[in-house]
């Protein structure tokens, strides 16, 4: 029976090398059914009922107009769920992204200036990001501690509600070009005018509407219901039937979707904006990856960290050349997707494409929008960024991760937004080095029963062996350990010993500087009379004392046996013919008159 013509997909997935799981959405398409296609039609609509006010509030934030967040929301949701790793996760403008894409943009005065500035800093992102996954340093990001991410959502929630009080208030205040958000939060607070009565009220009615449809959502168990949609249209509604009110609107948005567009970038930008770009492209990295594996716990996805990185880079980028924000990937709108029943990245697609027709359908209606509304709902969001069991969590749960936390919280409302995150990884480095440092030295003694193991302070002492072992990262930030418990080692030599015995079974990725340092003691260890031997030698060692020169002709090497019979046995029964009948040690010769012939080896 003849078989059948395999399909254009299966030709994709297996030509050449299986390139096709580098575009994870066509790759599920190999198995996608009915079902799939309309659960992620539901979740696409769930989340675009989301994303539309979303996007609008997370523009303002950034200051640029309302209708580049729509862009961003179209253009990044749709380029990252078409390679996202993860089958949940929802690419886009975030609040955390956008607070720090404010601090690069509000020293900039003129809107046209400010918006080609955007776009050379979405770019930038996604090249950085892009850069991350082509040389497949995704995994580093497992190096930086997660209280990075807790200590910033700590400072950029309190830059939220203090950037936001200006629209909540309704108060006008002309802030400098260059002045700190602090600057601006007190300006406006003491120097920006009376405060208008109608916006206080229609922000205040936003954020108990707000908080009151989501109290309801959960009590009566409507995980899809869209409060955050509902609020805006009433409020909106409201304030139109009200005429207006006389309170500052979000303004005209054109309907229509974003266009091609290839930026004049200056080297001048690229200089100025590249350090704030590496903060921002690293704190994107680690909202959607910390964002994918949380995920990924619930769906028991397999995950790509390099993959993720590739998806944020052509995201970021291709929201450049649309003339949209930079984004990561959305905490709320990622968990919405799931709730929803998302199966694939095809609901992704789906939410890029349902925003897409809403902007074509109703983007004229958003200029009722009051600017306090979207403040009130930004200002309860804010408040929900923070996790006050999650920051007490990662306070008391080491000085590390306090430090970091504070720290990080701190620079992000005293310093600026994008440093913080700069100051946050260079801790998590500085901190993490050290530990990866840390070498162990252990003693181990031989019982009356003829037992190796660790030594107890009861234990007999042998006047003739010594034997240790060590355990670690044998590279150069663990060279000042090592030489510490090497000089211990000599100094126990004092008492006479006879031969060393020294394991290094647990020791890993030796490098020059380690293999030098311990080349140097035991040469002198043998020059000054005592026979060294190593065991417990891995193969990765063994190379490297071969292509470093290690003098195996006159210090023994015992390489790691795939037998149950441990290198250190044979190094200990070496040692005792060494020694031979010379020996002067009592525990010696005890064990040898106990009438057994083996030795066991305990760790």
């Amino acid at each position: 029976m003849p078989q059948a013509a395999p399909s254009p997909l299966d030709r994709l997935r297996y030509y050449p090398k299986g390139w096709l799981r580098y575009v994870p959405a066509l790759d599920s398409l190999l198995k996608y059914s009915g079902a799939a296609a309309r659960a992620d039609l539901v979740a696409g609509l769930t989340v675009a009922a989301v994303a539309v006010p979303q996007a609008i509030a997370y523009a303002l934030v950034a200051g640029v107009p309302a209708e580049y967040g729509l862009y961003t929301a179209i253009v990044m949701t749709l380029i990252g769920a078409v390679f996202a790793s993860s089958r949940q996760l929802i690419n886009g403008p975030t609040n955390a992204i956008s607070i720090a894409a404010l601090s690069v943009l509000a020293p900039i005065a003129l809107m046209e200036d400010k918006l080609s500035a955007m776009v050379v800093l979405a770019l930038l992102i996604g090249t950085i990001q892009l850069s991350v996954a082509v040389f497949r340093l995704g995994d580093l990001t497992r190096y930086i501690s997660h209280s990075v991410i807790v200590g910033f959502t700590v400072g950029a929630s309190l830059l939220l509600i203090m950037d936001q009080m200006k629209h909540l208030l309704g108060t006008h205040y002309a802030a400098a070009p260059e002045e700190h958000f602090l600057h601006r939060f007190w300006g406006s607070m003491v120097h920006g005018g009376e405060v208008n009565t109608n916006a206080l009220l229609v922000g205040s009615a936003s954020i108990v509407l707000y908080a009151g449809l989501r109290w309801v959502k959960q009590k009566l168990r409507m995980p899809l219901f869209p409060e955050l949609l509902a609020t805006v249209v009433m409020v909106t509604a409201a304030t139109w039937w009200q005429g207006g009110m006389g309170i500052d609107a979000v303004g005209s948005i054109p309907a229509k979707l974003p266009a091609f567009l290839v930026p004049q970038v200056s080297l001048a930008q690229v200089r100025d904006m590249a350090p704030s770009a590496l903060a921002i492209a690293t704190l994107g990295l680690l909202e959607a990856i910390a964002m994918s594996k949380s995920l990924a716990l619930r769906t028991r996805q397999q995950l790509d960290l390099n993959q993720i990185c590739l998806s944020e880079g052509l995201a970021n980028i291709g929201s450049g050349f649309f003339r949209g924000l930079p984004g990561s990937g959305s905490l709320t709108r990622s968990a919405i997707n799931l709730q929803a029943g998302a199966v694939t990245q095809w609901s992704g697609i789906f939410a890029a494409l349902f925003v897409a027709a809403i902007v074509l359908l109703f983007a004229p209606l958003a200029q009722f929008i009051p600017k306090a509304c979207l403040a009130g709902i930004l200002i309860v969001t804010g408040v929900r960024m923070i996790d006050p069991p999650s920051v007490l969590y990662h306070v008391r749960a080491s000085s590390f991760d306090a430090g970091i936390v504070a720290a990080t919280a701190f620079s992000a409302v005293f310093i600026s937004i994008e440093f913080c995150i700069l100051i946050g990884v260079f801790l998590s480095f500085m901190l993490a080095v050290p530990r990866a440092g840390r070498m162990l030295l252990t003693e181990f003694s031989i019982r009356a029963n003829r037992m190796i193991a660790e030594r107890r302070a009861e234990d007999p002492v042998c006047a003739s062996i010594l034997m240790f072992g060590l355990e670690g990262e044998m590279f150069f930030g663990s060279a000042t350990a090592l030489e510490r418990h090497l000089r211990f080692i000599e100094t126990r030599m004092k008492g006479g010993a006879k031969v060393l015995v020294l394991r290094l079974k647990r020791v890993r990725n030796p490098d020059a500087v380690c293999m030098h340092l311990l080349s140097d003691y035991v040469e002198r260890w043998e020059a000054s009379g005592v026979h060294v031997m190593v065991c417990g030698v891995r193969e990765d060692l063994y190379q490297a004392m071969l292509r470093t020169g290690f003098k195996m002709q006159v210090t023994e090497v015992f390489r790691e046996q795939k037998t149950r019979f441990s290198s250190t046995l044979m190094a200990v029964q070496r040692a005792y013919e060494l020694l031979g009948d010379t020996n002067p040690c009592p525990h010696c010769k005890e064990l040898a008159s106990s009438g057994r012939d083996e030795y066991y080896f305990v760790v």
